[in-house]
């Protein structure tokens, strides 16, 4: 939900129908939990290939059988363009979350990558512009700096991508750009940084760092650190993302449309630093932590050894203000992991 008051105000006084793709994952739940909460109508899309059903059933409880009755659901997939179409609709806003994100799987399988994250979003942007939709925002990547060395990470500098994730997230940019001299038809891409909180999975091979970390060190299973430890990343809390996509949806600055901003908390923490501060949060509640250490491995392939965001941009023309620190944001991560992440089956409507 964002803290913001006058986003809040700004979204409530104007209501619209809204389009979250990946409506059942870890990002997308959150900006489905944050539009019902502002009484906003939503359209969620999602196959369930890496979204989860638990997830929509966590909404639901959290913003109240009322507002969840202004979901309408529908289980399909970004690779057809039928789906697409049937889900922008009507639609106002399109938020953009459906994707593979994992840069060793899309090492390992290419070709999946392709069809979601390059013919998927080109689907659903042929679908967007001839449902006339007024704002397309759609979730970019880090991953998309690829080699370049510079820090902090500025949106006109990037490099040669290092995985075939980070050069669909490339792909979907230039595509973006094309619409808009083409068609007209504008967007504003979201390049995310590391971001983490709640219904984010923690299992799996390709798990995030943060929650498989929180999982492992709750079960009292061992940590490893890929490299020596000074692998440093700019993590960002869950919150901020949703902030940032509100603000894109509905900033009225022309100059803010068609282009690319990097959305992180501005900061680097280093792996060793982040095991040092996930082990202080959780050692209270789970005292064989107070000893534990990480564990080092081989360097992963197609990761780049530092990542840190200017944001810059991102504050100057939408407005955006990280609101939750690293720190705060582990500590609410913390307590949903601790509390079980609940795993029911959703009781959704689908749209055959």
């Amino acid at each position: 939900m964002p803290t913001d008051k006058a986003l809040r105000a700004r979204i409530q006084a104007n209501p619209g129908t809204w389009l979250v793709t990946g409506a059942a994952g870890f990002i997308g739940s959150n900006l489905l939990e944050a539009l019902l909460e502002l009484d906003q109508r939503v359209i969620g899309l999602d196959n369930f290939a890496t979204g989860k059903r638990e997830n929509l059933v966590q909404v639901e409880r959290a913003v109240g059988r009322a507002r969840w009755g202004r979901l309408h659901f529908i289980e399909g997939d970004i690779r057809s363009l039928g789906d697409c179409r049937e889900a922008c609709r009507s639609v106002r806003y399109v938020l953009h979350q459906a994707a593979l994100g994992s840069v060793p799987q899309s090492i390992e399988d290419p070709l999946a990558y392709h069809a979601s994250n390059v013919t998927g979003f080109l689907n659903l942007r042929l679908a967007a512009r001839d449902a006339g939709v007024s704002r397309f925002v759609y979730a970019g990547s880090s991953a998309t700096y690829g080699d370049h060395p510079g820090l902090p990470q500025q949106e006109p500098h990037i490099g040669r991508p290092l995985s075939p994730y980070g050069l669909t997230k490339y792909v979907d940019e230039l595509y973006a750009e094309l619409f808009a001299r083409c068609y007209g038809s504008s967007s504003i891409g979201l390049r995310y940084f590391n971001v983490f909180g709640p219904r984010q999975d923690p299992q799996g091979a390709y798990a995030a760092v943060i929650p498989q970390w929180v999982a492992r060190m709750i079960n009292g299973e061992p940590v490893h650190i890929n490299g020596d430890g000074h692998t440093a990343r700019d993590f960002c809390y869950v919150a901020n993302v949703v902030q940032a996509n509100l603000r894109a949806a509905t900033v009225d600055d022309l100059a803010a449309v068609d282009q690319v901003y990097n959305i992180a908390l501005g900061e680097m923490t280093t792996l060793a630093q982040l095991h040092t501060t996930l082990r202080e949060l959780l050692a209270p509640r789970y005292p064989h932590l107070r000893d534990s250490r990480p564990e080092h491995r081989d360097f992963r392939p197609g990761d780049v050894p530092l990542s840190q965001a200017d944001i810059g941009k991102a504050m100057h023309l939408l407005g955006y203000r990280p609101q939750w620190r690293l720190r705060e944001g582990l500590a609410q991560a913390i307590e949903w992991y601790a509390a079980g992440a609940p795993v029911q089956r959703s009781p959704v409507r689908h749209v055959a």
